[in-house]
């Protein structure tokens, strides 16, 4: 992935496209092929932007897929600008 943003749009993506999903951060890294800090910044992006929530086991899942954040952020998609493109 060239930058922050198509890691945002393609794990979105992929989010939307399997309704249920529940991905580990080491799932996420292994499946787009990441280092875990570029990793943690995009799945943080997304929770602040309330469409993906921290489940029990630290698993990642859609907010529209059930039971409720333990964490939560506020509104709006919040780009690390100080972290390096992919």
């Amino acid at each position: 992935m060239r930058t922050l943003e198509d890691a945002l749009n393609r794990l979105r993506a992929e989010f939307l496209e399997m309704p249920g999903m529940h991905l580990t951060p080491e799932q996420v890294q292994r499946l787009f092929g990441v280092e875990r800090g570029r990793c943690q910044a995009v799945l943080d992006s997304l929770v602040h932007a309330r469409f993906l929530s921290v489940r029990a086991g630290g698993r990642y899942a859609r907010v529209t897929d059930g039971e409720a954040s333990h964490r939560s952020a506020g509104p709006g998609l919040r780009i690390d600008t100080h972290a390096q493109a992919f």
